[in-house]
């Protein structure tokens, strides 16, 4: 009798096949049974999909012949489809296209894995002779994966540092322009350097070891990067990516080529939701602003699962868009009202009788014609 202690079920081929994955990610899986709770769910998706194409091929009407007279070296059990015999390398071929309908294991790691949005806000940018660059005061973060959407978020106002001399009224400027948190007088609690880093990391919860994985947009990259390390007077533990190369990957996944970054980076700037519910904090909300470190966070998931949602068959949710306002159009671009607004005003104009100089030239011939007459 076979021993059974060597036998392993193709779950758990399935689950050992998957540890370098899972260990990119941060996890700590050293061995079969640590990564089992990861990949149950990837498994129970598999299944689900070859179940669903199993019936529908089997429901496929199959014609099969049976040779009269088996050939020498042939086989007399032979299939054929079609009275065609099944080689070999047909079989084969037919197999994959079985398994093309499935959702490949890259096509489930982008579904199951969870990305990490940031953004930090801070008031302006000092010369680069000052020793502080920015002056970070709110921080937001979402956890997010394709399949579910936005998970959680964090949120924060950061207790600033003093602005250099001299730099104060520059500083509040800049603040007014944005995100208009004052630097002094701020009537809701702040947070200092050491409790927003430590909650942050226990938002993202990386295993012992493992590096934190963020994205932000390429153009704020220079300030998150060094508005971290000034919070953590220590050398880095994170790492820092682009969002634009995130969505650039995901795309070349599904389509196997690249988009053009004029494409990606207009699916970035949209002002499609800046008033919609739920996005910003509450603080930013109630006095009506649309820059807020929350809101960026959250509108860079609802470009992704607009994008991407219905592309790798998942169903949008309300954690993956916000939900339709009764007194907003969700599907109007304000950029897009702005350019209509110029093309009626145009409109306009050619209806009037001329302006400055031309009405008043016109006005003179007029009045010319008449002391004529």
């Amino acid at each position: 009798m076979a021993r059974r202690g060597g036998y392993r079920s193709a779950f758990l081929w399935f689950v050992h096949d998957q540890l370098p994955e899972l260990e990119r990610r941060g996890l700590s899986v050293a061995h079969v049974a640590d990564a089992v709770p990861y990949c149950s769910q990837a498994w129970e998706v598999r299944a689900a999909c070859r179940r669903g194409l199993s019936r529908r091929v089997g429901s496929a009407p199959c014609q099969v012949a049976l040779p009269s007279s088996p050939q020498r070296g042939g086989c007399a059990g032979s299939c054929a489809v079609g009275g065609v015999a099944a080689s070999p390398a047909g079989r084969r071929s037919s197999r994959r296209s079985l398994v093309c309908g499935l959702p490949s294991l890259g096509e489930l790691c982008v579904l199951l894995d969870i990305f990490y949005f940031l953004d930090i806000y801070s008031y302006g940018k000092l010369p680069p002779h000052c020793e502080q660059r920015f002056l970070p005061c709110e921080i937001g973060c979402v956890r997010y994966s394709l399949r579910d959407g936005i998970m959680a978020d964090f949120h924060h106002f950061i207790d600033p540092e003093v602005p250099p001399r001299g730099f104060r009224y520059h500083c509040q400027a800049a603040g007014d322009e944005t995100h208009k948190i004052p630097i002094s007088g701020f009537h809701l609690p702040r947070s200092c350097y050491a409790v927003v880093l430590r909650e942050l990391v226990e938002f993202a919860h990386p295993s012992r070891g493992a590096q934190l994985r963020f994205f932000c947009r390429f153009n704020d990259r220079f300030r998150i990067n060094w508005c971290l390390g000034r919070m953590a007077s220590i050398e880095s533990h994170w790492e820092l990516f682009a969002v634009e190369d995130l969505i650039m990957k995901l795309y070349q996944k599904k389509y196997q080529k690249e988009p053009s970054k004029i494409w990606v980076y207009r699916k970035l700037d949209v002002c499609l939701w800046d008033f919609s519910s739920n996005t910003r904090c509450k603080w930013h909300e109630e006095n009506d602003i649309i820059c807020c470190a929350l809101a960026s966070c959250k509108k860079i998931s609802y470009c992704i699962s607009k994008s991407f949602a219905s592309v790798y068959g998942v169903p949008l949710t309300a954690a993956h868009l916000p939900l339709q306002d009764s007194d907003c159009d969700q599907s109007t671009n304000t950029r897009i009202v702005n350019l209509d607004a110029g093309h009626t005003q145009v409109r306009f104009f050619d209806v009037v009788q001329g302006r400055g100089v031309t009405r008043l030239l016109r006005s003179a011939s007029d009045l010319s014609k008449s002391f004529s007459n």
